[in-house]
């Protein structure tokens, strides 16, 4: 997500989600349509959790799609950024089983064994 925002002059501050949805916290030059940075880092994203977790995936797609089409988006309008950041990364979810979200849970689990 961080090399799609690069490519666009944007910086991803903060990413977190749940198994229906993602919040993201992206700055981004005003030159830069939204329609365009949300539609490729759709389309980036959809590419690697099909080759990395084919299997998985399956039950969470859209009639053939990973993405709705549609999404929500918000304008900071001079807050602080660090409270928006602090909303998206204190997310509450409940902890995915191997069984409800397996893609979550293998992911948390490889987060978590690569921490010092």
């Amino acid at each position: 997500m961080a090399e799609v925002c690069d490519k666009f002059g944007a910086t991803l501050t903060e990413f977190n989600g749940e198994t229906d949805h993602v919040h993201l916290l992206i700055h981004f030059p005003p030159t830069v349509q939204l329609s365009t940075l949300v539609n490729s880092l759709e389309g980036v994203s959809a590419r690697y959790l099909r080759q990395e977790f084919p299997d998985h995936i399956r039950k969470y797609l859209w009639r053939n799609h990973f993405w709705s089409p549609s999404h929500f988006a918000a304008s900071a309008g001079g807050r602080p950024l660090a409270i928006i950041a602090e909303y998206i990364t204190n997310q509450k979810r409940p902890e995915p089983t191997k069984e409800s979200d397996p893609a979550t849970a293998l992911a948390q689990t490889e987060s978590a064994s690569s921490r010092p």
